[in-house]
């Protein structure tokens, strides 16, 4: 089964005076695909296009033969519609819901009330945080909600997942650890995963692919050793 996202999208920005373009093309096959390079890429636009965050002005964005975004074609799937988990550095938890509130809000509404909370328990309980399951985010350190945000991005059952520079923050042995967890969910899963990092240690640890992003062109893509 052809799971590989293809993504084809220019945006243009303009702030403060500055103009930046992304201009790109790429596909993102199941396991993990590293999005490297400096700040100001255009890294964090690309997830946005994909995530349905940002309307590209012209391309295509399509997982296999599904089309979420088509300019042509005048098809824009709302981000609710595209079953694309985005975690961000800044996590993005609901202040105001428990820990397993914020993640049995990410599992499918489908499934029954008793089976959601379930699952959410299921899930912080692999990411080894089931004893902050009654604790908002506010009081949970930030590995603990790191934890929290991955747990809730894999209860969406999603069919890509994107982490924007989602460790950066932390310590090298806390970021080896929640990767490690990311390689075995992507993994169990199959699905195509894009991750943004401008690590070198993480792109090489983590990538099966990567692609460097350059003033929001693509200059280089490949296996790890296409890596600076």
């Amino acid at each position: 089964m052809n799971r590989t996202l293809s993504v084809r999208a220019r945006i243009e920005r303009s702030d403060g005076g500055h103009r930046f373009t992304l201009d790109a093309a790429f596909e993102v096959p199941p396991g993990i695909t590293i999005l490297f390079g400096p700040s100001g890429a255009g890294k964090t636009t690309a997830l946005g296009a994909i995530a349905g965050l940002v309307r590209p002005a012209e391309g295509r964005i399509a997982l296999a033969d599904e089309p979420w975004f088509d300019a042509r074609a005048g098809i824009d799937r709302p981000a609710h519609a595209r079953r694309a988990a985005l975690v961000f550095q800044r996590l993005a938890l609901f202040p105001h819901l428990s820990a397993l509130g914020n993640v049995e809000f990410g599992v499918p509404r489908e499934r029954p009330r008793p089976d959601r909370r379930r699952r959410a328990l299921e899930l912080l309980e692999r990411m080894k945080v089931a004893h902050v399951a009654a604790r908002t985010p506010p009081t949970l350190s930030g590995g603990e909600a790191q934890r929290v945000a991955l747990a809730r991005a894999f209860a969406m059952e999603p069919a890509v997942l994107l982490l924007d520079e989602p460790f950066s923050a932390l310590q090298a042995d806390l970021r080896r650890e929640l990767g490690e967890e990311v390689r075995r969910f992507v993994d169990e899963a199959r699905l195509p995963a894009l991750q943004v990092t401008h690590q070198l240690d993480e792109a090489r640890a983590m990538g099966d692919r990567v692609i460097v992003l350059e003033r929001g062109r693509v200059a280089a893509a490949g296996a790890p050793g296409v890596l600076p």
